[in-house]
């Protein structure tokens, strides 16, 4: 994966964030059995979370992951982060706008094998409807405020 530290760190910064302000994580692992399951240290930030097993590159197109989805209103939004932001990362934000869906794409934690690919398919996601973000970006939009009771703990995460 191109600079596959940077986006391991900013996937580390994105899990923690979300278990801090206890938000939904849906973890997806495209054939497994094949491909590998999800690697340290990230599988290790996802103790009690049971990933889906799927063959289709889309997430929207999995069962189980729209069932699990379904309980989030459209208003929520659904961030999306992972690998490979050419296939399945695109074909899921493409598939979730098409069905009214908010979406946002985390930028600095998705990755392709080649670097154009990423950039292509992001300039695809955002003519699609989908908004582009960043790890800290995004968390600081959801704390807000610098009063909130887990500002201290997101400042120390990020730095």
């Amino acid at each position: 994966m191109h600079q596959k530290e940077n986006l391991l760190k900013n996937l580390e910064i994105l899990i923690k964030g979300f278990k801090l302000f206890d938000l939904p994580i849906f973890v997806t692992e495209q054939v497994p059995e094949k491909l590998g399951s999800t690697i340290d240290p990230i599988s290790s930030l996802l103790n009690g979370i049971e990933p889906i097993s799927k063959t289709s590159f889309s997430c929207a197109s999995d069962p189980k992951f729209m069932s699990d989805s379904n309980s989030l209103s459209n208003n929520d939004g659904i961030v999306l982060a992972g690998i490979e932001t050419h296939v399945c990362v695109y074909q899921t934000e493409r598939d979730l706008i098409r069905r009214g869906h908010h979406v946002e794409v985390v930028t600095d934690a998705v990755s392709s094998r080649d670097p154009n690919n990423h950039r292509v398919a992001l300039e695809r996601i955002r003519n699609n409807g989908g908004f582009l973000t960043t790890a800290e970006m995004l968390l600081f939009n959801i704390q807000a405020d610098a009063s909130g009771k887990d500002f201290k703990e997101l400042a120390k995460l990020v730095k």
